[in-house]
């Protein structure tokens, strides 16, 4: 027995209550691990490190499926390699989600009739902490329902002191390296949450508008644009056209008419113009729209801001005041009392951006933000995987990556928000400008005033694999623990998280990569693989199906739907059959119990063992070693079905069963048995704890009298393997397999016993007879037997008494049929075998599935016969 040297064992019980009550055992039980210290790394241990990074949830949050499934997976690799002897540390913490949360209390104010505006910046930003103490971290506590293995010493928040003080230290250093500018340039702008937002934050989706062509210009000297936002030609510079399009020759420099406005606006020629697109002529509004402040650059074009922070149009007229689409409505209108109105398309299906957090549309604005130059550091970001410093699992992904860091542009990082942190700039009353690191003190003096805005929240967060360690100091935890090892996290942050962290920790730790391996999730998806979303009614919060099946059984749901990269069904169904799994464990141990398994002495030598003891210890070694390949591959639904199967296929449904006639004949082989079940159950509980940890816990501290299994150390394949067995057992399967088939083709019920004779003699089966008598309800043949069915398997013969029990005509007329159906596919899979024009076609790999259907045609034709020939005659 394999036993962790700090644990002494007691004396293990043998009771178990009769049934696995979740609801009983898994809070009671998580507090003793946390008590206990058994999730605390210590930065002074000796042990390997091994850090994993957790995605730190909004403060705003509570946990939903995603949340549950990437946790699942993250406490898997965190429990296992600590029962391996790591110093494991998975660190806990959450983000302060700038825009949810000053949402949140921006929406409680208004219930008392308030704005933030109304209490000034100072007040404000202290009722956001007030409201964080209160509500925020909801999720931290159902982190524990769900059994997360978190050090929570070490919980960090993104605004807390020393997560604050590495914020303002990467601002300062990049600021000095001119990494970091501010510029006016055009932004996503949300008028809703009245702030700018980065690319990436932008939703886009296939929305009804219009399409209007507007005639600019009178007389000969008129251009027709199309354009899908009316409102914002109030704002138009210029109008551009291809500097090689012949239809616009004669009007290139000159000026014309801008409709509804007194002004006049240059044409203009510009490459980027499309002269196959549409008329070939496009407007030029540089204050909103990107591609259009580009043209205004090199051109020299005014920008004119026609909408304020809100989206209301300000420009002088009668268009302002009015809201951006009431303005659409009433410009089209009035463009169309002119006649200026040369075609229109509603509805015009096309793709608009739209706020993720409030689905507002998004308004391009031209706008003074702070920005990171990300050329050098996203280039750094592509070479440590290139060269290998980083994996990416699966490896398909990486062409996401690549496509995001090869290919970003500056990362606009100013908010206009009062929670969050506030840029340490501040301008003086000459426009002199200062950026503050933390130890430094900011400008004083009459004039001097500190930028109002806030930074992103994904800036902070970049950091998080070495602040929360203790960065800029070089703490004992950083030296310890940083590199961390894994980064599990959805690959739909790739580009919010995934790539600041890389671009982030390779500035911040000297090209020292932030982690070693980033590996993949799929996003959860209801039971039909649709997306789940509150408007299709499909959202399932896991707290309920936790208090309803237990936590185990949600997490080796999630678990066993894992696989790298690709998206996880999950239905209630299923939730419940892996309470029955769980349940099923339970029952196995408490059978172990009763029958006196244990864990205590040596092995007994393979001498001592019979082919069944052999074969299960043959099994189980090469699962150990299964599994540990499928966790190096992050194959969590390939580990979790293997486990499934080993433990109910082969230990309980065949091992168990088997060693049933074992432990009634009592003497030497029983004591044998209940030290090699003693030794499975013990393994088995070890590999599945990390995937289902509450329901392992309290059934193999029971079993070996251990303090936990926690901190148990992990099973290594011994090595030992024994083929002969795995084929003797594989071929006692088969013949109980077959006859139970047998057995239910002719209606006879599980229980029911049938007179039989066995005939073993010069098999490997010899010294099974009393198991597969027992597995197969037969009882001894008697003094009246009469063989009225005769089964030939695996070069035995069981013989069965079915007088009495059976209607020989209606099973004659079964077998008949089936003997038909198998005799065509045996036709037809000869037919395509003789035909050599298919053969000279077909894929090997068609032409071989048709070689074993016909190979199986042939054994069952031969199986029905055989069970004809054995039916009595009439």
């Amino acid at each position: 027995m394999t036993e962790n040297a700090q644990q002494q064992p007691t004396a293990p019980s043998t009771e178990l209550p009769t049934q696995y009550a979740p609801a009983e055992v898994e809070g009671t039980l998580y507090e003793r691990w946390v008590e206990r210290g058994y999730f605390a790394a210590d930065a002074k241990s000796d042990k390997p490190p091994y850090t994993i990074v957790i995605p730190p949830p909004n403060v705003t949050g509570s946990l939903h499926l995603g949340h549950a499934f990437q946790h699942t997976l993250m406490d898997a690799l965190t429990r296992r390699k600590r029962m391996q002897g790591y110093e494991a540390l998975w660190l806990p913490g959450m983000d302060h989600a700038g825009i949810a949360t000053q949402n949140k209390v921006e929406q409680q104010l208004a219930e008392e009739g308030k704005s933030r505006h109304d209490l000034g910046r100072e007040e404000f930003v202290e009722r956001v902490w007030q409201w964080k103490e209160e509500y925020g971290g909801k999720i931290l506590g159902q982190m524990r329902r769900l059994g997360d293995g978190v050090d929570w010493d070490r919980e960090r928040f993104t605004m807390d002191e020393g997560l604050s003080k590495a914020v303002q230290t990467i601002f300062k250093r990049l600021f000095d390296d001119e990494l970091i500018y501010r510029a006016e340039r055009i932004i996503n702008w949300c008028p809703r949450c009245l702030t700018a937002i980065s690319d990436i934050e932008v939703e886009y989706q296939e929305d009804d508008g219009e399409l209007v062509s507007i005639k600019y210009g009178e007389g000969d000297e008129t251009l027709v644009v199309a354009t899908t936002r009316a409102e914002t030609m109030l704002g138009d510079t210029a109008v551009a056209v291809h500097p090689d399009d012949e239809r616009y020759q004669h009007l290139i420099g000159k000026r014309i008419k801008l409709p509804l406005t007194d002004r006049s606006i240059p044409v203009v020629a510009d490459t980027h113009v499309d002269p196959e697109f549409g008329t070939g002529a496009v407007k030029v509004t540089p204050a909103h729209d990107p591609n259009d402040f580009a043209i205004g650059q090199r051109h020299g074009l005014e920008s004119i801001t026609v909408m304020d922070e809100r989206a209301v149009i300000t420009a002088h007229g009668p268009f302002q005041g009015l809201d951006r689409f009431e303005a659409r409505s009433a410009i089209v209108a009035a463009l169309r009392s002119q006649g200026r109105i040369v075609a229109e398309k509603r509805p015009y299906v096309h793709s608009v951006g739209h706020c993720s957090r409030c689905k507002t549309t998004i308004e391009p604005r031209l706008s003074m933000q702070w920005w990171v130059k990300v050329g050098p550091l996203a280039k750094a970001a592509g070479d440590a995987v290139r060269d290998g410093r980083v994996k990416i699992h699966p490896e398909d992904m990486s062409k996401r990556y690549f496509d995001w860091v090869d290919n970003m542009h500056d990362w606009c990082i100013s908010r206009q928000l009062w929670w969050g942190h506030r840029i340490p700039v501040w301008y003086g009353p000459d426009g002199e400008v200062v950026c503050v690191g933390p130890d430094e003190q900011p400008p004083t003096g009459e004039g001097w005033k500190q930028d109002t805005d806030v930074l992103d929240t994904w800036f902070s967060s970049g950091l998080w694999p070495f602040s929360t360690l203790g960065w800029p100091e070089q703490t004992a935890d950083l030296r310890k623990f940083y590199p961390t090892d894994v980064l599990l996290t959805g690959h739909d942050i790739i580009f919010f998280w995934v790539a600041r962290m890389m671009m982030f920790g390779l500035y911040a730790m000297d090209g020292e990569v932030p982690f070693k391996t980033i590996a993949l999730t799929g996003l959860v998806r209801d039971e039909r693989g649709k997306k789940m979303s509150k408007s299709f009614g499909n959202v399932v919060d896991p707290l309920d199906w936790m208090d309803k099946y237990g936590s185990d059984a949600v997490r080796f749901t999630l678990a066993r739907g894992a696989n790298p990269g690709t998206d996880v069904p999950i239905g209630e169904d299923w939730v419940q059959a892996s309470r029955n799994f769980a349940n099923k464990i339970w029952n196995a141990t408490r059978f172990a119990l009763m029958n006196g398994a244990t864990v205590e002495g040596p092995l007994p030598s393979p001498e001592q063992m019979s082919a069944t003891d052999r074969w299960i210890l043959s099994r189980l070694n090469k699962t150990v070693a299964q599994v540990d390949a499928f966790y190096e591959d992050f194959q969590f639904a390939k580990l979790s079905d293997a486990l499934f199967h080993f433990a109910w296929d082969e230990v309980f449904d065949w091992y168990v069963e088997l060693s049933k006639t074992t432990f009634q004949a009592g003497g030497e082989g029983a004591k044998v048995s209940q030290r090699v079940l003693g030794e499975v159950l013990d393994v088995t509980l070890k590999l599945l704890h990390p995937v289902v940890p509450f329901v392992t816990d309290t059934l193999w501290t029971t079993l070996t009298g251990g303090e936990s299994v926690v901190i148990a150390e992990w099973p290594g394949d011994s090595g030992f393997r024994d083929d002969a067995a795995e084929r003797e057992i594989e071929t006692l399967q088969s013949v109980i397999t077959e006859v139970r088939r047998f057995r239910a083709d002719q209606a006879l019920q599980p229980g029911q016993r049938v007179p039989a004779r066995l005939t073993l003699d010069g098999t490997a089966l010899a010294p099974h007879e009393a198991a597969i008598r027992q597995l197969l309800r037969l009882q001894p043949e008697g003094e009246t037997f009469a063989a009225t069915a005769t089964l030939p398997v695996a070069g035995a013969t069981v013989a069965l008494d079915l007088s009495g029990t059976i209607d020989v005509a209606a099973e004659r007329k079964r077998l008949a049929k089936d003997l038909a159906a198998a005799e065509k596919e045996k036709a037809q899979a000869n037919a395509k075998l003789g035909n050599e024009a298919f053969l000279a076609k077909a894929p090997d790999n068609v032409v071989d599935k048709i070689r074993g259907r016909l190979a199986k045609a042939d054994e069952d034709i031969k199986r029905i016969q055989a069970q004809l020939e054995n039916l009595p005659q009439q």
